[in-house]
């Protein structure tokens, strides 16, 4: 592919970029892994200007985009709630076009799917999707670098994700995943099975990359053979009020010590995108021993985010 081809373009899913797109990503993060590991400083955003639109809190999203764009010499500008008005007095799209005139890119982390694209739509400028209810794109890339910095390419590898099986971090693992010819399994309880229209699409990716995609409720047959054990809360951000439930249902899913050896393979390392509840969705020896690869993939999502930006910044 021509990379020349993906400037200008917005990150709002990985559902609009091929798997040969969605590669160069994954290897560009490689190298600029690598740059950051010499104290490489190439300052490829000298002059440009980033707008980092946030409804929902965050440590890693918000760190790994002020510090991947701030240390190519860019000016990165946080907004939240209180310093603009999303939607309330001011119209997405007014701001999106205001911002657009004012900015080189926008990052977008909040609520609606829906409030993303209308920025990319309006604004003229790359638009990435920090995580939105739907989909969290810049995790899932963070999540493949990790898989292949302890196996390899990814194709072909095993990633089973165990809770809540329609948040937007399983979304984008599915679509993701079904692009690059990993497989890709959901264990969850079948009242959080993610919707038909997402797995279907998926399952045309899936059929063109060779991923095997799977979903199931029980934990035995969700988790043999895994190579990457992935786990979230229980309770998504706005979702609070349905605490009590989400406990209730996904007690039988907790990634504990028992679960982990079910997979039968010695090599399976565990993920979370963070923050974990350790004691609910996963028990802390998990994710403090050592098939934790947390903190990896955390650090990843500069890497990732950074690779992103300098890919698709004219």
């Amino acid at each position: 592919m021509n990379p020349a081809s993906l400037k200008g373009r917005s990150l709002l899913t990985w559902i609009d970029y091929t798997p040969e797109e969605i590669r160069y990503f994954v290897d560009l993060s490689k190298k600029v892994k690598e740059e950051a590991k010499k104290g490489v400083r190439k300052q490829r955003f000298v002059g440009k200007t980033l707008a980092l639109l946030f409804e929902k809190r965050s440590t890693r999203t918000r760190c790994a985009f002020e510090t991947a764009f701030g240390e190519e010499g860019g000016h990165p500008v946080f907004l939240s709630n209180q310093d603009i008005q999303l939607g309330a007095k001011e119209s997405i799209e007014d701001t999106a076009r205001v911002l657009g005139r004012m900015f080189d890119a926008i990052e977008f982390r909040g609520f609606k799917q829906e409030y993303v694209e209308i920025l990319a739509k309006y604004s003229g400028v790359p638009v990435y999707n920090g995580l939105t209810d739907m989909y969290h794109p810049t995790q899932a890339l963070a999540d493949v670098l990790t898989i292949e910095e302890n196996f390899g390419n990814c194709k072909g590898r095993k990633l089973v994700f165990v809770g809540d099986g329609r948040n937007n971090v399983a979304r984008s693992l599915m679509v993701i995943s079904s692009k690059l010819g990993m497989h890709f399994t959901i264990v969850s309880p079948k009242e959080l099975w993610p919707d038909n229209e997402l797995r279907n699409l998926c399952e045309t990716f899936a059929r063109e990359s060779g991923s095997v995609l799977s979903i199931t409720d029980s934990v035995e047959e969700g988790v043999k053979g895994a190579d990457a054990i992935y786990t979230d809360v229980w309770v998504s951000m706005g979702e609070e009020a349905l605490k009590a439930e989400r406990v209730r249902l996904l007690t039988p899913y907790q990634v504990n010590a028992e679960l982990m050896a079910k997979t039968g393979n010695p090599n399976t390392i565990f993920l979370h995108c963070l923050p974990a509840v350790k004691g609910e969705e996963v028990t802390f020896d998990v994710i403090e021993g050592p098939q934790s690869k947390v903190f990896d993939q955390a650090e990843n999502r500069k890497h990732t985010i950074k690779a992103i930006m300098l890919a698709t910044l004219p």
